[in-house]
Order: C-alpha cells, then sequence, then structure tokens
C-alpha cells in the first residue's frame, strides 16, 4: 500500500497568497508532527516523577508514539484514495490535537500511552500527505523551491523538539509538550478547510488487506508490549512475556507469507526482491535504530546522573541538528553526482566515530564534552539519510516508488521504537549489573564511608553520598557500553551498503557500469 497518492503533476490550483499560505500550512503541519517525535524525550525524567513511574516506564511515551506512527503510515495511500487527501489530512490533524490535549490531562501512564497511541496513529499519514499535497497544488516549476521550504521542517523541527522540550518542562509543567500542538493544529485545519479544498484528490473504493492489517497489528503490538514491559516482568520467566514473543514470532511469519502472496498488500514486501532496496532498507533499519537510541537515552542519563535540568540536556541534545541543516544541501547536490553508496558509508561511519567519542565521556565532564560530539554528528547525517534514500529508489521500478517509500517509513519508524525500548532496557540491566560489580570490587566499605564522615557527613548521609557515587559512576559505565555497540553498528551499516548494486533502476545499468537492481 503506498503512503500516500500519486501526486498530480504540479497542477497549480493555487495562485498569489492563497498558495503561500497553503505552503505555510502544510509546512506548519509536518514541522509539529516531526517535532513531536522529539519534544518528549528530555522530558522523560519529569513524566516519570510527575507519575510516579521508572525511567524505562517513561521511555513507553516515546515509543508508543512512534509504533503507531509505524502502523498507520502504510495506509496512508488507502485512506486518502477512499476519502481524499484534504478531507485525511483535515481529520488527521484535528485528531492530532484532540490527543494531544488529552495527553497533557491524563494523570496517569496507562492514559497517556492511550493518547500517545493516538497521536501516533494521527499523525502518521500527516507527514506523506502535507508532501503529496504541496506538490499537487504548486505548479511543476515550483517544486524544487517548496520542497525545500518542506524539507526545511523536517531537519528544523528535531533541533527544536528537544530545546522546546527542555525549556518548557523546566520553566512551565511537561504537560505544555502537548498542550503547544493546540493552536498550530487550529491554524493548519482551519488553513486546509479554506485553502486546500480545490486540491481535493478523485476518490475511487480500492480493497484494503484487512487480514495484513490485522496481522501487523498483532506482531507489531506483541513486539513493542514485550520489549517495553520484559525487563519489569523478568522476562521469559513471565508466561506473559513467553506469549508475546510466541505471538509476535508467529504472527511475523505469517505476516510474511501473506503479505508476499497477497494481490494488493497493505505493505507491499515484494519491493525487497531488489537487491538495491533490500540492501538500503536493512542499512537504515540497523543505522537508525542505533542512531534513535542515543537521542532516547543521553537527555535521561543527563538528567538523572549529571544534574542537567531539562533545558541543558535539550542544547546538548539539539546540537546534531545544527550541522545536519548546513550539509543537507550539500548532501542533495552530492547524491545526484557521486556513487550514493560512497555518501552513504561515509556518513554512516561518522556516526560510527562520533559514537566512539561519546565513548570517552565521564561523569565529572562538562557541557563542551557532552556537545562536541552531537554537533559533529550533525556533519553525517545528511549523507546518511539524503543518499540511502536515493539508492533506495533508483533500485525500484518508477510504478513500485510509493510503495517502496512506505515500506522505508515504516521500518525506519519501527527501528527507531525497538531500537528506543531494547536500550532503555539494556541501559537498567546494564547499569545493575555494574553497580554490583562495584560493591563487589570494594575493599573495605567501611573505611571508606569513615573517610566520608571524617569530613562532616553523618553515617546516613556518607552511605547516601557513596550509594550515589557507584549509580552513577554505575550508570556512566553502562552508557559508555551503549555507545560502544552503536559504533559497531555503525560500522556494520557503513560495510553493509557495498553490498547494494550501483545502478539507476531494477533493470538498468549504472552509469559507471555496475550491475543490474540485484534481484
Amino acid at each position: 500500500m503506498a503512503t500516500s497518492p500519486a501526486p498530480a503533476a504540479g497542477t497549480g490550483l493555487l495562485h498569489g497568497p492563497s498558495l503561500g499560505l497553503a505552503g505555510v500550512v502544510l509546512s506548519l503541519a509536518n514541522f509539529m508532527v516531526v517535532l513531536d517525535m522529539t519534544i518528549a524525550n528530555v522530558s522523560v525524567p519529569h513524566i516519570a516523577g510527575s507519575l510516579g513511574i521508572s525511567m524505562t516506564q517513561g521511555t513507553w511515551v516515546i515509543t508508543s508514539y512512534a509504533v503507531a506512527e509505524a502502523i498507520s503510515v502504510p495506509l496512508t495511500g488507502w485512506l486518502a484514495q477512499r476519502f481524499g487527501a484534504v478531507t485525511v489530512f483535515t481529520l488527521a490533524m484535528a485528531g492530532f490535537g484532540v490527543f494531544s490535549v488529552l495527553c497533557g490531562l491524563t494523570d496517569s501512564l496507562g492514559g497517556l500511552v492511550l493518547f500517545r497511541i493516538g497521536q501516533g496513529l494521527c499523525g502518521g499519514p500527516i507527514m506523506p500527505l502535507s508532501q503529496t499535497l504541496m506538490l499537487r497544488v504548486f505548479p511543476r516549476e515550483r517544486h524544487a523551491s517548496a520542497m525545500g521550504t518542506w524539507a526545511m521542517t523536517t531537519v528544523t523541527a528535531p533541533v527544536a523538539g528537544p530545546i522546546l522540550g527542555g525549556y518548557i518542562s523546566d520553566n512551565w509543567s511537561w504537560p505544555w509538550i502537548f498542550f503547544i500542538n493546540v493552536p498550530i493544529v487550529i491554524i493548519c485545519v482551519m488553513g486546509a478547510l479554506r485553502l486546500l479544498r480545490p486540491a481535493e484528490t478523485p476518490l475511487r473504493k480500492p480493497r484494503i488487506d484487512r487480514i495484513g492489517l490485522v496481522l501487523m497489528l498483532v506482531w507489531v503490538a506483541a513486539l513493542q508490549i514485550m520489549l517495553d514491559t520484559g525487563r519489569e516482568k523478568n522476562w521469559f520467566e513471565s508466561p506473559v512475556i513467553v506469549g508475546l514473543g510466541v505471538t509476535a514470532a508467529i504472527g511475523f511469519v505469517v505476516f510474511l507469507i501473506w503479505e508476499l502472496t497477497e494481490r494488493d498488500p497493505v505493505v507491499n514486501l515484494k519491493v525487497f526482491r531488489h537487491r538495491g532496496f533490500a540492501v538500503s532498507t536493512s542499512v537504515l533499519a540497523f543505522a537508525f535504530g542505533a542512531f534513535f537510541s542515543s537521542v532516547v537515552v543521553i537527555p535521561q542519563w543527563l538528567q538523572s546522573m549529571e544534574g542537567y535540568p531539562a533545558t541543558w540536556a535539550g542544547y546538548v541534545l539539539a546540537m546534531h541538528g545544527l550541522l545536519a541543516v548546513v550539509f543537507s544541501p550539500v548532501a542533495a547536490r552530492l547524491a545526484g553526482r557521486v556513487d550514493p553508496r560512497l555518501l552513504v558509508s561515509a556518513g554512516v561511519a561518522w556516526l560510527g566515530a562520533m559514537a566512539w567519542l561519546r565513548a570517552g565521556w565521564t561523569s565529572d565532564a562538562n557541557f563542551l564534552t557532552f556537545a562536541l560530539p552531537q554537533f559533529l554528528q550533525g556533519i553525517g547525517m545528511p549523507f546518511f539519510f539524503v543518499p540511502l534514500t536515493v539508492l533506495s529508489m533508483r533500485a525500484v521500478a518508477p510504478e513500485e516508488t510509493a510503495s517502496a517509500a512506505g515500506v522505508m517509513a515504516f521500518l525506519r519508524t519501527l527501528a527507531g521504537a525497538v531500537g528506543a525500548s531494547v536500550t532503555a532496557t539494556a541501559w537498567a540491566d546494564q547499569t545493575q549489573a555494574n553497580r554490583d560489580a562495584l560493591v563487589s570490587a570494594m575493599p573495605d566499605m567501611g573505611r571508606t564511608l569513615n573517610d566520608l564522615m571524617a569530613l562532616g557527613l553523618s553515617s546516613d548521609q556518607a552511605r547516601a553520598q557513596l550509594a550515589l557515587l557507584v549509580e552513577q559512576q554505575a550508570s556512566t559505565q553502562a552508557l559508555i557500553q551503549i555507545f560502544l555497540v552503536t559504533m559497531v553498528l555503525f560500522l556494520v551499516s557503513a560495510a553493509l551498503v557495498w553490498l547494494a548494486p550501483l545502478s539507476s533502476g531494477p533493470k538498468g545499468g549504472s552509469p559507471g557500469g555496475g550491475g543490474g537492481g540485484g534481484h
């Protein structure tokens, strides 16, 4: 199933101020949805403290949104064909606003996760539809500038997200990270109703792969719940986790078989017959999962162990977007002139080098030490994302590009959610293991306590200070171990991309004499 209906070839349905305002509405909607992918990351400690939950449970706020979005993206094409792109866009925006309000009003983890799922389901179609409608309302000669504006919101929103999330959490309260969506939603819904109706797409009644959709919901939900709750239920010692694992495994296998034999699948897995696409998507899943895991865990560590306020943790996290904005046009220009495999490999390897640089962090490091690898990481990000899209889309037939884009969006979002869940659990488990090892390695804890009390601390204060020091070191070492694992994943991904053939299409030869599209 395509992510969105095929855009009209620059119909130019709007003119003058209406065209400019429509561009603003569509760009603003895309900005809001991308912003909500990162705005909650630095707010997890505030949310966890307010709701009385653990940091690992707080991560569910991020993963629930990502999984719901991953599920809804493949349905966008069917929804737009059945009800019209403008109608679906408007209703999705309105639903996003309603669930944003409910997220801010809830006082329980269950309610927050449920409403974040609603947010993700509504947010999934907004990004592809905003792009489709942008191409539909702007004339062909202005497509490049329109897409440049749209792409800039995709690049800048991840920079603004952590900063806004941190500032709001510190100076207002965490519910406002959701409430700030409301005025944007009102503007976009009113703008869509007033400006975009002439751009409505023709309606038809395509069939939907109901069985494939149900199978996808079952295995994805079972997998994510298992990853999110496994640690608290002691993993496979719990019959619930065993049941979820079996359901996810069987559901995934049946889903694969069904989608490969279905005439109009909800997720067109047949595009994986092209070797270039299969390799590109694998690189995307591994590298993006590794990248997103650090986006989730760094602000939590800075706030819980280093005492950073959410605002400054947001500054550290947002650094990776600054150079990404600068180098995105460079990567776009080079992607059409240089072997995209070289650009992707260099970009992903650079991300691995930054993970290695972060592995040198210590608990007494300063802001510059934390911010520098984040800042430099922005150089590699555009050379990872932009050429990889070019490489994957070259590998499929023209009529498969919409389906291929949908599959890539689905797997990228799902990989981010899985990476966040696995990393949060691994960080907590490894911190516990490191804590036990540190305590066992202490030759004389009584002497250490006496030394602390000699400095003027009471017995209880000395014990609390020692426990804090052990926890801080255990958590920092666990973080470093995670960085080293992500470094390996980046380097493996940088090498893996060379398995993709250099080709201008699934059957065409490459300019440089490369092989075919790799069936």
